[in-house]
């Protein structure tokens, strides 16, 4: 008996996001987005200790260097180190997307439970608001409130975030369709519990996984709109180093030193293609009937 008892000791349940965690990184897309976001992310943080030159210092006596051992990655035509932009530039990245899908689910979790539970009149309202968000591309909303409000990094956020809410909205909402009609959230409500109680004990908790899997390939769709941004001109401004306007400022010098481009762009592509692995994987493993469906 006690070598079954000890067993189970040893055999207890892992918490239910460890679990998640381990069946993602057992799919070998998952785990190479987990570890390239892992990695960018300790860069981004440990940015004092690990940069090399300040971002924003012109050395004229080391322009174009190329890679050399004191400038791993070259320098850029006005002498600042590239790998030092690359990592604050990756700050940026993380900021903007962690902050636009923030603001996305903040407001766009709320208006899909409400319209999925009180459904009629309020559901048509907020859905008709998202649609009427949803008719214009993401990109150009973001564009239209960067320029009206300028280029700065909270501007950017804004406007990323306030493109993915119609995307959060009609997720909960799909999702929470099959749940509102369940008879649970019958039995709630005849004995009695409140509109607020049902919604975020209930209808929420059994909705989330969707929301979830939506807002990690969001997070790449961020970076990718910050990028895009910051390479027409309306994004986070000069002197502040970003992925998008080091593209930008790389482009006249495609001919003479082409590394300027491919560093911060090969940068992008691998860290959002890392956010789209790492949610095609909790796809999968939350739910997955939910494959091919979110995108």
């Amino acid at each position: 008996m006690s070598d079954l008892a000890a067993d189970a000791t040893m055999q207890k349940p892992r918490h239910p996001a460890m679990q998640v965690l381990v069946k993602v990184l057992a799919i070998p897309q998952a785990a190479f987005g987990v570890v390239i976001i892992a990695l960018t992310l300790l860069a981004a943080v440990s940015a004092p200790l690990i940069v090399p030159y300040d971002a924003e210092a012109m050395d004229f006596d080391n322009l174009l260097t190329g890679f050399t051992s004191s400038h791993w990655l070259g320098t850029d035509q006005m002498g600042r180190d590239t790998l030092a932009r690359l990592i604050v530039g990756a700050q940026v990245a993380l900021m903007v997307s962690l902050g636009a899908v923030g603001i996305g689910v903040v407001l766009g979790v709320p208006l899909g439970l409400a319209a999925v539970y009180f459904r009629g009149f309020v559901d048509d309202i907020i859905m008709r608001m998202m649609d009427a968000l949803v008719v214009f591309p993401s990109l150009l909303i973001a564009v239209g409130l960067a320029a009206a409000m300028g280029g700065s990094l909270g501007t950017v956020i804004l406007a990323i975030g306030i493109a993915n809410v119609p995307w959060m909205a009609r997720v909960i909402r799909s999702q929470g369709l099959t749940i509102r009609e369940l008879d649970y959230v019958a039995a709630a409500e005849a004995g009695g519990m409140s509109h607020l109680r049902i919604i975020f004990a209930h209808i929420l908790p059994n909705s989330v996984a969707p929301v979830i899997v939506q807002s990690t390939l969001s997070m790449g769709y961020a970076v990718l709109t910050e990028a895009a941004l910051g390479f027409i001109g309306v994004g986070i401004q000069p002197p502040t180093p970003t992925w998008g306007n080091m593209l930008q400022q790389a482009f006249p010098m495609l001919d003479q030193q082409p590394m300027l481009s491919v560093v911060p762009g090969l940068a992008i592509f691998v860290l959002v293609l890392a956010f789209n692995f790492v949610g095609d994987g909790l796809r999968d493993v939350l739910d997955p009937r939910l494959k091919g469906v979110i995108h």
